[in-house]
């Protein structure tokens, strides 16, 4: 019991000045440690046989190691299960990309086919306000002409009328109208 505590007492120093303290030898500590929980085994175990000890020892050290491999495969698992996600989180993130670019392809080319759609029907329209424009010009020119050639030939019947009236007198318009007649009856037995 004595050389126990002896060495219980190794790892801690008193030095000459009485104050408290710890020995920084590593390797002679670790003896020293080893060897007093050996000790205390010992005198608390005398019961128990050495073999049964290490077997128990053993069989904690097993299920520690069991325990240990356990959680590895575990998580080997969830990393291949992770990597499987990743890979078909990647592909969708690919296949939404493409995806993607052939809207934004499609989409450019739709504005661009719209944007040309557009202009023609803008230079058609112009072109048809054109023609109607130089139509209505056209109508426009045409009634003016009419109503100038209406004007005129009214002037010109009024003239005449107006000239016809100072020259003609009775005598002259019964003549006119007995000459008339006349060539009427003429054409008329002719055709009979």
């Amino acid at each position: 019991m004595k050389n126990i505590t002896d060495s219980f007492l190794c790892f801690i120093s008193w030095p000459s000045a009485g104050s408290f303290g710890f020995d920084t030898d590593i390797l002679a500590t670790n003896l020293i440690n080893l060897s007093a929980v050996l000790g205390v085994l010992i005198f608390f175990g005398k019961g128990v046989c050495a073999s049964c000890l290490f077997q128990r020892l053993s069989d904690l050290l097993d299920n520690r190691k069991q325990r240990i491999l356990r959680t590895i495969r575990n998580s080997e698992e969830l990393r291949e299960t992770a990597i499987e996600q990743l890979e078909k989180a990647r592909a969708r993130f690919r296949k939404v990309e493409m995806e993607a670019d052939r809207f934004r392809v499609n989409g450019y080319s739709e504005i661009e086919r719209e944007k040309s759609n557009l202009i023609n029907s803008i230079y058609t329209t112009l072109e048809q306000f054109e023609n109607y424009k130089n139509e209505t010009i056209q109508f426009e020119q045409q009634r003016a002409i009419n109503q100038v050639q209406q004007r005129v030939l009214q002037q010109a019947l009024q003239g005449a009328l107006g000239t016809l009236n100072r020259c003609l007198n009775n005598e002259l318009h019964l003549r006119t109208i007995a000459a008339n007649l006349g060539m009427f009856g003429a054409i008329k037995e002719k055709n009979n």
